[in-house]
């Protein structure tokens, strides 16, 4: 007699969702950059305290382009839209490939990130730095990001949740830092307000690239796996108005010029130096160890 029996089937666990690729580049590349511009402070800070800060602040941030990275690098040989650099290196695709052999027009990094520590296309007194202009722009972007992280909690990717809740940790601080030194500087000496002020005047119009249209944001919030930046607007617009206007400066009108477009691939010269410097030694020495 002829047994009947069910064909056998592996057992397969339910693929749970996974932000695009890009989306992770976009964060980590956000960090990365960031963090590079604030390590330019390091030995140059006003005060030794903020030299230390500052140096926190940019290891904090590395920190958190690591973590996407890795979680990109995890993903990308499976990622059809995943860039491919003619610089990379052969070998398996690392957090130190995505970092350091991805060209400007590779990096999906918000072009207010990038910008030198002055207000301005031309720097002023020969390139100095300004101290107010670094602390206007952690300002801003920390305000946005204490937002977006803390949603991206919720994230339906589970690595990127979990990378979302640490990182909100730091950001908090870092929101912190730099509204307690808007408000020292803003309502602060006269030289202290007018270059607070500037710098505000400068960067505020940059961040209208935050909340201009990005398919693979949609995408991502689609997914339940990213947020669309363009919904944090109304929170992130209280949070700046509160602080300008308790530091006794001025909110600039609204940009009606054109709108940067990092996260696009469209960046200004300034993110090709800064990358030179970045990623010199290990374009030099391609797969070295030590």
């Amino acid at each position: 007699m002829e047994t009947l029996t069910a064909p056998h089937t592996a057992y397969e666990p339910a693929k749970l969702p996974l932000a695009p690729t890009d989306y992770l580049l976009h964060l980590a590349d956000n960090a990365l950059v960031l963090g590079q511009r604030n390590a330019e402070w390091c030995g140059h800070a006003p005060i030794l305290e903020e030299d230390l800060a500052m140096a926190n602040n940019s290891l904090d941030l590395i920190g958190q382009a690591r973590l996407l990275y890795q979680a990109a690098a995890e993903r990308i040989s499976g990622d059809v839209r995943a860039p491919r650099g003619a610089s990379w290196p052969t070998g398996p695709i690392t957090e130190d490939t995505l970092a350091y052999f991805r060209g400007d027009a590779e990096f999906r990094n918000y072009v207010l990130l990038e910008l030198p520590h002055h207000t301005g296309l031309v720097p002023a007194g020969g390139g100095e730095r300004d101290w107010s202009v670094s602390i206007v722009r952690n300002f801003l972007y920390s305000a946005l990001m204490v937002l977006l992280w803390e949603r991206l909690q919720q994230s339906a990717d589970a690595q990127l949740a979990a990378i979302a809740a640490k990182s909100l940790k730091e950001v908090r601080y870092h929101l912190r830092h730099s509204r307690d030194w808007l408000l020292r500087l803003g309502d602060g000496t006269e030289e202290s307000q007018r270059r607070a002020q500037a710098a505000l005047d400068w960067l505020l119009p940059f961040t209208e690239e935050f909340w201009s249209a990005n398919a693979l944001e949609g995408e991502a919030e689609a997914s339940g796996t990213g947020i669309d930046a363009a919904s944090l607007r109304t929170a992130w617009d209280r949070i700046v108005d509160e602080a300008v206007s308790e530091a006794a400066l001025k909110r600039p009108p609204a940009a009606s010029h054109y709108v940067t477009e990092g996260k696009h691939g469209l960046h200004s010269e300034h993110l090709s130096y800064l990358l030179g410097e970045m990623q010199g030694l290990a374009r030099a020495h391609p797969g070295a160890t030590w």
